[in-house]
């Protein structure tokens, strides 16, 4: 597994935590793909559209007539969160492959950026 991470992660620019408010507001659409039951504990991701991973390709696909409205552009920045930045890399792969080229995802996942904030 390390190895397809290192793989996946070479050709993503991932987000570090303390760029993430600087990257919404240059446009970037924030995901988290955090568990429902991860999320409720740990608490939400301010401004993040939630979207589970069981449904993220076909909710972020611009082409497919499923997808949110906030996915309406295919090179718009979007950035993964997951909760420590393993899931969300390897989805933002599988977003890439569909035609999200600046998908990407947040170094630490949410639990990172959490110890930024505070």
């Amino acid at each position: 597994m390390d190895r397809l991470l290192d793989d996946v992660r070479r050709g993503l620019d991932r987000v570090e935590p303390d760029d993430l408010a600087a990257e919404v507001e240059a446009g970037a659409l924030v995901v988290d793909i955090r568990a429902a039951d991860t999320r409720g504990p740990e608490g939400e991701l301010p401004g993040a559209l939630v979207v589970d991973r069981i449904v993220l390709e076909w909710r972020l696909d611009p082409t497919c007539e499923a997808r949110l409205p906030e996915a309406d552009d295919p090179d718009r920045r979007v950035i993964l969160v997951c909760n420590d930045g393993y899931a969300s890399s390897l989805a933002a792969e599988t977003l890439r492959r569909i035609g999200l080229s600046r998908a990407t995802d947040l170094v630490g996942g949410y639990r990172a950026w959490r110890l930024t904030q505070g």
